[in-house]
């Protein structure tokens, strides 16, 4: 379906709803196509943080071996 600019302002959550329900929705400008409407899709993958567990070892005492150049910068 297109659709024209002004109409598209006016009844705006009537074409996201037909989007929303799978039709193609075009708002057009003067009869040439500006954009088209559709849905967001969201991932179904989820983020799993901790992939890299145990690859990386950090001392404890990180500030001790960098004791030196901080009494530099800070006194």
């Amino acid at each position: 379906m297109q659709v024209n600019l002004h109409d598209a302002k006016t009844h705006l959550s009537r074409y996201v709803s037909q989007a929303l329900q799978g039709e193609e929705v075009v708002i057009a400008k003067e009869g040439k196509p500006l954009v088209r409407l559709v849905p967001v899709v969201s991932s179904t993958d989820l983020r799993r943080g901790g992939f890299l567990r145990g690859s990386a070892v950090i001392d404890t005492n990180l500030k001790a071996s960098f004791a030196d150049a901080i009494d530099a910068m800070f006194g």
